[in-house]
């Protein structure tokens, strides 16, 4: 949108999908309609949308399906070869999924300028925030940096939807303002799901989770390396029935050995917290999931990061051959 607005030359848009038909040929022939009509118009821009659609690598599977899509991703490279340099067709294309295209297509003439754009950072974040609430009535305890902090990994149309649903909530709990309650129980909503106040969970159940949680929290305030903790609930959310949330000070691009033993700590927490509370026979299940995480980070500093003393600098791939 914004290249279409700032160019002012004519702006073609297609999906990578559009060109992917069951009849043998019509992809082909689409891709040279369109630079057909782009020739008509030049000077003007093709935007290719999701183009991993069409342009994933070549001999990766068999069938007639396949052979289709190989077709029309060679019509796509022979019309971009075709190029003369004056006229003015600028061939830009987005996806997701950069590490499946073909190498053709990303050859010095062809693709070879590429842009990647990531999720943005804790000042992007803060920016894109202000963008969204400038039409939403905010108490005076909101603070868009402790929200932005609050968010990493989510990108622009998550915190627009952030900000909806505490506009939202808001608007169901009859307030005029958008108070910093709204935003974390939105925050919550879309990172673990809606509450379950309605689960019919028993006093000793609660009880034990309350226990497990505690123990996060507790070593989340006492290991040597961790993120500030936040907050602590047992309100039943998605799959789970209670959780502790840290609070970062910034975006975490790499991890010290000393921060992820601090992180394999406090996973395992909520279950030394039910064998000290409740013995061993009766600890339950609930730790199902800090196991699953921590036995994937074990995992990735052994074999990923060379962080075992026995195994050494060694990085071993997922394949069982490796």
């Amino acid at each position: 949108r914004s290249v279409a607005g700032e160019a002012n030359v004519p702006f073609f848009t297609i999906s990578g999908s559009d060109f992917v038909e069951m009849f043998v040929g019509v992809g082909a022939s689409r891709v040279r309609d369109m630079f057909d009509q782009a020739k008509k118009n030049a000077p003007c821009i093709i935007f290719i949308d999701e183009i991993d659609a069409v342009g994933r690598h070549r001999g990766a599977g068999l069938g007639g399906g396949n052979d289709e899509r190989e077709q029309t991703l060679n019509q796509l490279l022979v019309e971009m070869d075709g190029f003369e340099s004056n006229e003015s067709i600028i061939l830009i294309a987005a996806t997701n999924r950069p590490d499946v295209l073909d190498p053709a297509l990303l050859r010095p003439g062809r693709f070879d300028r590429q842009v990647v754009v990531p999720n943005p950072d804790i000042v992007g974040r803060e920016k894109i925030l202000k963008v969204h609430v400038r039409n939403v009535p905010l108490a005076p305890n909101v603070d868009l940096k402790v929200i932005a902090r609050g968010t990493p990994g989510f990108s622009g149309a998550d915190l627009m939807n952030l900000v909806n649903e505490s506009a939202l909530m808001a608007a169901r709990r009859n307030k005029r303002l958008v108070t910093m309650a709204e935003f974390e129980d939105a925050k919550d909503k879309i990172m673990m799901g809606a509450e379950r106040r309605s689960s019919a969970m028993t006093q000793a159940e609660k009880e034990l989770t309350a226990y497990h949680e505690a123990g996060h929290a507790i070593l989340a305030l006492n290991v040597p390396s961790a993120d500030p903790l936040h907050k602590a609930t047992i309100i039943p959310r998605g799959r789970a029935l209670g959780m502790v949330m840290q609070l970062p000070e910034g975006d975490r691009y790499s991890m010290s050995y000393k921060y992820m033993i601090s992180r394999l700590a406090i996973m395992m927490g909520g279950r030394v917290a039910e064998e000290f509370k409740f013995g061993k026979e009766n600890i339950t299940s609930g730790a199902s999931s800090d196991i699953e995480q921590a036995t994937k980070l074990a995992r990735a500093m052994v074999t990923r990061w060379g962080f075992s003393d026995k195994l050494g600098h060694v990085a071993y791939g997922d394949n069982q051959e490796e």
